[in-house]
């Protein structure tokens, strides 16, 4: 029988005792000059010589040459046991309790060591809607592991006939006991192949406004009842997926928040959403799709493409915007690390970067010139052949759609931030049973 209890796993460790020899000893009251001194002396003693060596000689692009992603992820656990992965975090959870102005000293002193974090939809989907709607006891459980990698996350929102406007989602969630019945069909879902849990959203009352009928839950993706289907992209990876629910189950202790205010909770993760795929600063997923207006002006440079004067002009306007977006998604990250969760303001990023980002990795092709069009390869090879400036460009063209689309992001901009009325809806305040549906 199953209890409403959390899902069995192994002994909690906290954070402080993790690996005490690997934890960074930074106490609340410690100026710049001994956040510096500490965090370097950790660098030195625990991140590979050659890792560094390399990030002194030549930056991410020389770190590459050394460090491969299995090597990586094999030494992670040093660095989430450090407690610099979340600085701003508590200690129970995986962090250091650092002040955002203490925080933003340490990711200076980290930075050329390129140090990303991984398991990214955990740290920035799940981990905002627990800090801000979850019990202790589900803080407890799950975020040490996400810090530490243990557990990977996908989120499952995103259906069939429930994209842009999210809160029609028809996935049904039937209480049974102490626990919940799962059953409906996601979509889009990033990373579900890969992932142990996801964040879900279901239907708990079909008779109330959409909104109001809506409860948020943490699903364990290894089960019966759950079947993960892979999409592939034109670029030949696997990023997104189906996903299939058949009656999958949820021990009520995996519920966040009310029964019927997921929508509320769901703000959390959405908004999470939209900084981490706002590009540079914003702390997240730095790009989705290609690399940035620094790679392509360099590109230009060694090519000899710069004399054109066109092309100049279109390079400097990227380079230009991408400043500004930099600075506007730390005012964003700022409030994250301060303990706030992103709100509307984080839409403003997310709108900047799709575009922006489409216009460099264009441009990346533009400078690629007759090579961007063809290449050796065959069909068995195609996804592997792909010049990475093509491989960019293609990705780049889900960036105004992922995350929310550009549309539905300049709707809540309109309405949350610059207070323009509210678009008509006809079947406002209607039961979600009542609403036509595709």
């Amino acid at each position: 029988m199953t209890t409403g209890r959390l899902p069995a796993s192994p002994p909690l460790r906290s954070a402080s005792a993790s690996s005490p020899e690997t934890r960074v000893d930074i106490g609340e009251t410690a100026t710049d000059a001994e956040l510096v001194d500490a965090v370097e002396a950790w660098v030195v003693e625990h991140v590979p010589a050659d890792w560094i060596a390399a990030a002194r000689r030549g930056g991410a692009a020389a770190i590459r040459e050394v460090r491969s992603r299995r090597a990586y992820e094999e030494w992670y656990p040093t660095f989430a046991a450090s407690g610099l992965v979340v600085p701003p975090w508590p200690v129970a959870y995986g962090g250091l309790a650092l002040s955002p102005a203490q925080a933003r000293t340490v990711e200076r002193v980290l930075g050329p060591y390129n140090l990303g974090r991984l398991n990214p939809l955990g740290l920035n989907l799940a981990a905002p809607a627990l800090f801000a709607h979850g019990t202790e006891e589900q803080r407890l459980r799950f975020l040490p592991r996400i810090v530490r990698n243990e557990e990977k996350w996908c989120q499952l929102f995103s259906e069939p006939g429930a994209g842009s406007d999210l809160a029609s989602l028809a996935t049904r969630a039937e209480r049974d006991g102490d626990r919940w019945l799962l059953t409906g069909q996601k979509v889009w879902t990033t990373w579900a192949h890969i992932a142990d849990f996801g964040v879900a959203l279901a239907r708990t009352d079909p008779d109330v406004p959409k909104r109001a009928g809506i409860t948020y839950f943490l699903v364990e993706l290894h089960q019966p009842g759950v079947e993960v289907r892979p999409l592939r992209h034109i670029t030949g990876e696997v990023d997104f997926n189906e996903v299939f629910l058949d009656r999958a189950i949820v021990p009520d202790a995996q519920r966040v928040g009310a029964v019927g205010d997921g929508w509320r909770v769901a703000n959390a993760t959405l908004s999470g959403e939209r900084q981490m795929v706002s590009g540079a600063g914003s702390g997240g997923v730095d790009r989705i799709g290609g690399r940035n207006a620094d790679h392509v002006v360099a590109a230009a440079q060694a090519s000899g493409a710069c004399s054109d004067a066109r092309l100049r002009q279109d390079l400097m306007r990227v380079y230009t915007e991408e400043r500004i977006r930099d600075w506007t998604n730390q005012r964003v990250r700022a409030g994250v690390k301060a303990g706030r969760v992103p709100g509307p303001e984080s839409s403003v990023g997310k709108v900047h970067q799709g575009a922006l980002n489409q216009r460099i990795q264009e441009l990346a092709v533009r400078v690629l010139g007759a090579n961007a069009a063809a290449w050796e390869a065959s069909a068995a090879t195609y996804a592997e052949s792909l010049p990475l400036e093509v491989k960019g460009m293609l990705r780049s063209r889900a960036n105004t759609i992922e995350g929310g689309t550009t549309e539905v992001n300049k709707n809540i901009l309109g309405e949350r931030v610059l207070g323009l009325p509210r678009e008509p809806d006809p079947w406002r305040g209607s039961s979600w049973r009542q609403v036509p549906r595709s």
